[in-house]
């Protein structure tokens, strides 16, 4: 009988009716393949019976968490020939269905389905958020989706951060991508408060703080008064000891508080660095306009966030799996357009985007490279699967950045009065 990993390459090969790219090393120790290669480790038949209760990305996603698939090599050549296998194909849903009717497919999954043994679905990962009927982005579930992403320990947090404790994109002021992940989030913070034009005094509303790096760096550089808010307990907590340490508790408040209750503007500026992406499409309306009434006329909006490319059809759009089930719950992308045009529904006037693509791809392969460098003590800290769920995320999202598949902009928006007086430079990116 032909090893597990030869069976296995000629199944994949008929499915995907292509030269497999990879290696495959099996269970029972048996390999196929390039030498040269990364390999895709296939740890038992669970794997199998994951992949075939749940084709494509999701039964990929259960299996990586588990442990029950691996990657040998190359982590990043390897997310790529996955992507062009499994998630780029999975957008051509009718290709898919059409592939079903050949002889030669149908055959594979017989096959595939007399290696897995017991037809049982296996259960899912425990990292993996149940899916239940409900509304989404109302103040409850933003909250508990917030929670499953962000109250995780923040001692895991630091091992993946490094000290600076921004989960954002950084800022090669350079543009060479030569200086170090803690440089390049300072300058992030310091860009940030330039194009906000703060001066000792002002008054900044930042949405979804985190664990309070820009309301800190703006207090302290820029002597302004901070309210910073969060839906996160746990990062709620540790931003008010970093404030404390700092000596800045007169000049910043974090609260536990969603932006929707915040009552007491007007501010001279918002951020939101990060956050928007939390919103939702049915909600983004509602969020500009609110953050359009908490500021003063005059005032500028930072508005830090991804996005992902137009599809020819929108309403096609659904949710990412993985990103779904295991990282953020609920998360929607939009393109830049949509994000622009909605700040200007809002009454925004629209005066800067500047895509900062390339600096969000290198920010997380520093991320991850911080998570491998210390992977024990990562897996001490929390499940291992919620460590492997955060190397798979990261790594991917580098290489969705870096093939521009995914993108991040600044936008910064002003509440321009009636008298069209913006307060804003006449040359673009003159940051006073």
């Amino acid at each position: 009988m032909p090893e597990a990993a030869s069976r296995l390459q000629s199944f994949a090969e008929q499915l995907l009716g292509a030269p497999l790219p990879m290696r495959i090393r099996a269970w029972d120790g048996s390999q196929a393949g390039p030498p040269d290669a990364p390999a895709l480790v296939v740890r038992n038949r669970r794997a199998l019976r994951r992949l075939l209760w749940k084709p494509g990305e999701l039964g990929l996603a259960r299996a990586w968490v588990s442990g029950d698939l691996d990657i040998e090599g190359d982590f990043y050549a390897a997310l790529d020939h996955l992507s062009g296998l499994v998630w780029e194909r999975e957008e051509d849903a009718r290709s898919l269905t059409e592939a079903l009717r050949e002889p030669g497919v149908r055959a594979a999954v017989r096959g595939l389905v007399r290696m897995a043994g017991l037809p049982i679905p296996p259960t899912p990962p425990r990292e993996e958020v149940p899916r239940r009927r409900r509304r989404l982005h109302t103040k409850r579930t933003d909250k508990r989706a917030v929670s499953h992403h962000y109250d995780v320990g923040n001692d895991f947090y630091e091992v993946v951060l490094g000290p600076s404790m921004v989960y954002s994109c950084a800022y090669w002021e350079a543009g060479d991508g030569a200086a170090g992940l803690e440089d390049a989030q300072r300058d992030k913070l310091d860009l940030i408060c330039r194009k906000l034009a703060l001066t000792p005094g002002l008054r900044l509303l930042d949405v979804g703080c985190g664990w309070g790096s820009l309301a800190v760096h703006a207090a302290r550089e820029y002597g302004v008064q901070v309210v910073g808010v969060t839906l996160s307990q746990e990062q709620a907590a540790y931003a008010r000891k970093r404030v404390a340490e700092e000596g800045l508790a007169d000049r910043v408040e974090i609260r536990v508080q969603d932006y929707r209750d915040v009552t007491d503007g007007p501010f001279d500026a918002v951020s939101s660095v990060g956050m928007a992406e939390h919103v939702g499409s049915e909600q983004y309306l509602l969020y500009a306009r609110e953050l359009y009434a908490l500021l003063k006329p005059g005032g500028r909006l930072l508005n830090h966030q991804i996005a992902r490319r137009p599809h020819t059809d929108e309403g096609a759009y659904s949710l990412d799996g993985f990103i779904d089930a295991y990282v953020f719950p609920d998360g929607e992308l939009a393109p830049v357009g949509t994000t622009v045009t909605q700040l200007e529904r809002a009454g925004f006037e629209v005066r800067d985007v500047e895509s900062i693509r390339e600096h969000y791809a290198l920010t997380l392969r520093r991320w991850v490279a911080n998570l491998e460098a210390d992977w024990p003590l990562a897996l001490r800290l929390t499940s291992p699967g919620r460590a492997r769920v955060w190397r798979l995320y990261m790594a991917a999202c580098a290489l969705a950045f870096e093939h521009n598949r995914l993108g991040v902009n600044q936008v910064l928006a002003v509440r321009t009065p009636g008298s069209g007086a913006s307060g804003m430079p006449l040359r673009a990116r003159t940051w006073n």
